[in-house]
């Protein structure tokens, strides 16, 4: 039996259905060339979207966001993080943290993911889901790769897609760090 093709357009909308108060947190290394792509992603969202949707800019450190991502109380939280998946550079997947074990991220975070998901989800009940990107090159440097650079580009669009966003759409609830 065939199985049916990965569609992370149809999983994000599917993901989002029915949301109300969302945050999006990009996790990434500036200075890890495609391990910033969660961070990119984030910043590509800034000024559009709706108010409804919260952006923050985590770099390593997701966990110095665990307070402010509580007092919002949102219903559902987006992380955005590059990971080894064993997939092309700049293919994607949404995981529920409960199968993150099974898609280890590149992590330089203090605290692991999973640990991150288990307390968010327990101080709000937001599901929490975690759009994992294939990295292509992670050494020292700056700039996503190609392929990479493009799949950021497809998924802001899925995302800006989800939320109802058009592209000129300004707002003043982007959260910077």
């Amino acid at each position: 039996m065939l199985k049916a093709k990965y569609d992370l357009r149809i999983e994000l909308k599917n993901w989002f259905a029915g949301s109300g108060k969302v945050i999006v947190a990009g996790i990434g290394n500036p200075i890890r060339k495609d391990d910033f792509v969660g961070v990119k992603i984030v910043s590509d969202l800034q000024g559009r979207v709706p108010d409804s949707v919260i952006l923050i800019e985590c770099e390593t450190v997701p966990e110095s966001s665990i307070q402010e991502i509580i007092e919002l109380k949102p219903s559902r939280v987006l992380l955005v993080d590059a990971a080894i998946l064993g997939f092309k550079p700049g293919e994607a997947r949404l995981i529920s943290p409960e199968h993150i074990m099974d898609f280890p991220a590149i992590t330089t975070h203090v605290l692991p993911l999973r640990i991150f998901c288990d307390y968010v989800t327990g101080s709000t009940a937001a599901k929490i889901g975690l759009l994992l990107i294939q990295p292509g090159k992670v050494e020292f440097g700056e700039g996503l790769s190609p392929e990479v650079a493009a799949a950021a580009e497809r998924i802001t669009g899925f995302l800006l897609e989800c939320f109802g966003s058009k592209t000129n759409v300004r707002s003043n609830n982007s959260l910077e760090r």
